[in-house]
């Protein structure tokens, strides 16, 4: 298939679609949403390599399937961070972040009711895919408001020079690509 990246993680392999970020770089878009298979095989390979945690958190919406299937494994509770206040926090807390595929600056919101259940905690940070590290950064920012410890920051895939960076765990390397 013409356009496309063959990946292969956890033993599953897929062909991801190019697609432009601008006209000097495409990226392979590794999307978890509707693949089961690619999902639980992903869960299972993460929960092998990351360090002792007691709670995963993640940011909505690409790391929600991740995430649950984390958790589910692990029988540990999950919490997203949502794009958006909802109707249901009494006390939301909101962190400005930025990605590399989304044009616009993003929010992550949590309730402190939430964030006040991590504390004492061994939080893990999960995403599908670092890059830039915006969002992570902008997790760690929401962990900051509990009282729990980040214990690690781990992803599927990390792209681009984030491959480079000691500070995370992920299963695969995803190049960037330049025109």
């Amino acid at each position: 298939m013409e356009n496309t990246y063959r990946l292969t993680v956890a033993g599953v392999t897929r062909d991801l679609p190019l697609c432009a970020v601008n006209d000097k770089l495409d990226i392979a878009a590794f999307i978890m949403f509707g693949d089961v298979e690619l999902t639980v095989a992903c869960a299972e390979a993460l929960l092998k390599v990351v360090p002792e945690f007691d709670v995963i958190l993640t940011a909505e919406a690409k790391g929600i399937p991740l995430a649950y299937e984390m958790s589910r494994q692990s029988g540990k509770k999950y919490y997203p961070a949502r794009k958006k206040a909802k109707l249901y926090m009494r006390r939301p807390v909101e962190i400005a972040a930025r990605t590399i595929t989304t044009a616009d600056e993003q929010r992550l919101v949590m309730d402190q009711d939430e964030l006040d259940e991590m504390d004492g905690k061994r939080i893990l940070i999960v995403d599908d895919v670092i890059s830039t590290g915006g969002a992570l950064l902008a997790l760690e920012a929401v962990a900051s408001h509990s009282k729990g410890t980040v214990v690690g920051k781990a992803a599927v895939l990390a792209e681009g020079d984030a491959a480079d960076r000691d500070d995370i765990i992920f299963l695969e390397k995803l190049p960037l690509f330049f025109k």
